[in-house]
């Protein structure tokens, strides 16, 4: 594995992207630990740390000018407390393929008032019962879940799910179920297990749905620059078009 020090944040690709946002690309290198970042001197809107091996979504200095960070293909499985004081204008965070288990590990990014867009496709929790509503309910200025918009009537939903007394006590029973974080633990072994060439057909009806329902050419160019960092392949400079029907991206509405 190999440190993220000083030394490799000035040797490592700089540039404007797409939204014309100051990127820093930190991809591939097996980083384990999300530190020093204070080398950047808050130089920076993007981050991309996809590919590593980062296990705890924490470790950052006040950054005031991050508004991405791309982190898909790591082992996380907790977040941090206290975001908000050190990304205080974070508007994308894109999870895909890491390890978060349970709901309540989402409860942490709820103090992220200008969080937009999130991205928890392929990973456990995405497939737990009320996940959709539950991020829905804790996050209510986000507009975009696993690229897909979130819909009027889903608000309403949420709303109505953890209202008054009975709401409040399944809201609990929900955080009581996320897992005390033991370091090293909990953490499926990946190291020889070959990651995924491609997004899966729902990933790619998401992706569909994202881009038909953005109002703003910038949001397209931006969730155009996430869709490449997170290596969606390409047709023809767009993303890959499924032949077949959309499919929800939603987890089963299973139980635990």
């Amino acid at each position: 594995m190999v440190k993220l020090t000083a030394e490799l944040i000035q040797i490592s690709p700089q540039f404007i992207n797409c939204v014309r946002d100051r990127q820093l690309d930190l991809r591939g290198y097996k980083i384990a630990v999300i530190e020093n970042l204070g080398a950047t001197m808050d130089q920076f809107e993007c981050i991309d740390f996809s590919d590593n091996d980062i296990r705890k979504l924490d470790g950052f200095p006040q950054l005031k000018r991050m508004k991405t960070i791309i982190i898909n293909n790591n082992r996380i499985c907790r977040i941090g407390e206290n975001l908000e004081v050190s990304l205080p204008n974070l508007e994308s965070l894109i999870l895909t393929n890491n390890h978060i288990q349970e709901l309540g590990d989402l409860d942490p990014l709820s103090t992220l008032k200008n969080l937009r867009t999130l991205s928890l496709l392929k990973n456990p929790v995405a497939s737990k019962k009320h996940y959709r509503l539950y991020v829905i309910h804790k996050l209510p200025g986000l507009k975009l879940l696993d690229f897909r918009k979130i819909r009027m009537k889903e608000k309403e939903e949420a709303a109505k799910l953890f209202k008054g007394k009975k709401g409040k006590k399944f809201e609990k029973e929900i955080v009581k179920r996320s897992k005390t974080f033991i370091p090293g633990g909990n953490i499926p072994n990946t190291s020889n297990v070959a990651k995924a060439s491609g997004p899966s057909a729902a990933e790619v009806a998401a992706i569909r749905d994202a881009i038909k329902n953005a109002t703003t050419l910038a949001e397209v160019e931006r969730l155009k620059q996430i869709l490449k960092s997170g290596q969606v392949p390409k047709k023809d400079g767009a993303p890959v078009e499924d032949e077949g029907d959309e499919m929800e991206v939603d987890g089963p509405m299973n139980g635990d």
